[in-house]
């Protein structure tokens, strides 16, 4: 809903950031503190990505003073961060319907606002896109255009992220990065380069310093592009032996500016100018604390990453009573894996940054010693699994189904062709609600199914999910996917014994006689009430099975119902191309049935945000879509 719209000082009068720049330097505390509020009293009621962004109005205003944008270009790394660039950048009115059907995007996109340079959503993208785009600039003369580069909230820990940095040091560009280095991802930041972050200190005044000298010498003749490289890797000299350590930035020969305090609106506005013309390529190191001006965010910063309905003057989460609901399905992950674990000592888990979320953090909170968050690096996650596995362990790998797309060479290379025993727990597989097309997790059934030595499963409930859990981690099982989507099952009593699937062996539901309806996971269970109500409301009679397995299939059913109908609906929450539907066209083709085969799931198009419901019946995939193909005549 729109909250009563709140009268500001300033904010009211700022459309966009040329409005912000009529303002003085001692305006800005005033205008962050207006935005921060602003940010705080829509969230509490529009649920969304909270403490990252109030951790970045400071650099959020600084950065649209600074810089002539939208024709200077800053580009975001994961639009966690981004809500105030949203608000200041025209979409304050609006801002209601953010994440919304419809509404304003999730995260930033161009398809949205000149102001959004880039797409945004998987993390560490930003210096690789914001390099291509400063390069573009030389390359058709732009020389005034200024590109920045806004990485933090865990990103740096990402291999994109060097990937560009160090093409960013041998290639001539103008490049600034900023480093938002709050200690987060959504869970605590893991790894080297955090600490490593935490410990960098080197002198603001002593880059000024330099920067004033170096640019008096170009005046002077004296310094030229090739001798001021070389001076600067003799600074970096002095200042690492003075500093008794090496910076990683400068060793790459990028200028380091910081760390700074990323919450001195003014300090930060002024260095900004200060940097802003200085050729080659640069960083910018600031501390924020993620939740800045939120208690409740502060002290709990994972818990307000994305903390639903909250009371904007207590900081009290407004959460419904759920006892009597059946569970989430991350949830019954992660209680299984801590039982399978407690009976199997190979087990262990991994996750790229997403132990709350996927619910590793069960595991990692009873066995710490085996449990791994490897930080945002999907391909890493995946391989160090693959060597975990060669050596005789039991990984049970959970990144959510868009991210896998990430490190899909690493499952090929790493996993698949020795056939390493690796669990990979799809989380968020399907359409996964407000995140939008960057999280929807729709393309894993087609893109794994190539794959040899993989088995793909789904289960269509919670006690399908345990035993096939406990089905992976039997001996000589290989590579195995499961897949499950985000949010609740269908099970209130979701504990079940632990018994072995047959691998490869699906399961008639209930039979019929008119048409057969296959289905693959949880979808399962809307398509079994829309196979009721065509029953009751149009006689026919409809046989449903659930395939379980992808790969293997189930020749055995499958061969089943291609003798015995003439027309087959396939459902599965992924895309139809290449999909669940596809690979029984090709059985029914490869064996020289011709039924009448409609496939449901996705079209072959990115779909928008909005509740899970809405986008089910968008794509013709809820009850009511299911049902209106049932009923069509044969």
């Amino acid at each position: 809903m729109k909250t009563e719209p709140t009268v500001y000082n300033l904010l009211n009068s700022i459309a966009y950031p040329e409005d912000l720049r009529k303002l003085s330097v001692d305006q800005l505390p005033e205008v962050c503190k207006e935005l921060r509020q602003d940010i705080i009293q829509e969230l509490s009621c529009n649920p969304g990505h909270f403490a990252a962004s109030l951790g970045t109005v400071e650099l959020t205003v600084a950065l649209h003073y600074v810089y002539n944008t939208p024709y200077d270009r800053i580009v975001w790394d994961v639009g966690h961060q981004a809500y105030g660039h949203k608000i200041l950048t025209g979409r304050r009115e609006a801002f209601f319907t953010n994440r919304k059907f419809k509404g304003i995007r999730p995260f930033p996109s161009p398809i949205e606002s000149l102001y959004d340079t880039f797409t945004c959503g998987h993390a560490s993208n930003s210096i690789s896109a914001a390099l291509g785009m400063a390069v573009a600039a030389v390359q058709k003369g732009e020389k005034d255009r200024h590109v920045v580069a806004v990485i933090g909230d865990g990103s740096m820990s990402g291999g994109l992220a060097f990937e560009g940095l160090n093409n960013a040091s041998s290639t001539a560009n103008n490049l600034l990065i900023i480093l938002n280095d709050n200690d987060m991802a959504i869970d605590r930041s893991i790894g080297g380069m955090k600490q490593y972050l935490f410990n960098l200190t080197t002198s603001n005044r002593y880059n000024q310093l330099c920067f004033k000298a170096s640019r008096m010498l170009f005046k002077m003749g004296i310094l030229n592009e090739e001798r001021r490289k070389a001076l600067i890797r003799f600074s970096n000299s002095l200042k690492s032996m003075a500093a008794q350590q090496q910076n990683i930035f400068e060793g790459m020969n990028i200028r380091y500016f910081g760390p700074i305090n990323g919450h001195d609106v003014k300090n930060l506005a002024r260095v900004l100018r200060g940097i802003k013309d200085m050729q080659g390529p640069k960083i910018l190191h600031l501390h924020t604390i993620k939740g800045k001006g939120f208690e409740s965010a502060e002290k709990n910063p994972s818990i307000w990453h994305a903390p639903g309905k909250f009371d904007p003057e207590t900081g009290e989460r407004i959460t419904a009573n759920t006892s009597d609901l059946p569970p989430l399905f991350q949830n019954v992950f992660g209680g299984t894996l801590l039982e399978l674990a407690e009976k199997n000592t190979k087990i262990v888990g991994v996750t790229p940054a997403m132990p709350t979320g996927c619910s590793m953090n069960i595991l990692m909170e009873a066995m710490p010693d085996r449990a791994f968050d490897v930080g945002i690096a999907e391909g890493h996650a995946a391989t160090f699994s693959g060597g975990m596995a060669k050596e005789g362990m039991q990984p049970f790998c959970s990144i959510y189904s868009s991210f896998m797309q990430r490190a899909y060479d690493n499952v090929i290379h790493d996993i698949a062709i020795l056939k390493l025993p690796v669990v990979l727990c799809l989380d968020r597989a399907g359409l996964v609600g407000e995140d939008g097309p960057t999280h929807h997790g729709v393309f894993d059934l087609a893109y794994f199914r190539p794959i040899p030595n993989l088995t793909i499963s789904s289960p269509m409930n919670e006690h399908e999910l345990r035993r096939l859990m406990y089905t992976a981690q039997l001996p000589d099982k290989g590579p195995f996917v499961i897949r499950y989507p985000r949010g609740r099952g269908s099970l209130v009593d979701w504990k079940c014994p632990l018994e072995e699937i047959p691998v490869g062996k699906g399961r008639k539901l209930k039979d019929g006689k008119d048409l057969a309806v296959i289905t693959l996971g949880p979808i399962g269970n809307i398509a079994a009430r829309a196979i009721e109500r065509a029953e009751k409301e149009k006689g026919l009679s409809i046989a449903h099975y659930d395939l379980r397995f992808l790969k293997p299939l189930d020749e055995e059913l499958l061969h089943e119902v291609g003798r015995k109908f003439r027309r087959i609906l396939t459902v599965e929450d992924g895309v139809r191309k290449g999909g669940m539907g596809s690979a029984v066209l090709e059985f029914m083709a490869d064996n020289g049935y011709t039924p009448q085969v409609q496939r449901i799931g996705i079209p072959d198009e990115f779909i928008e945000h909005g509740a899970i419901q809405e986008l089910y019946h968008l794509c013709g995939m809820d009850e009511e879509g299911i049902y209106n193909q049932l009923r069509v005549e044969s």
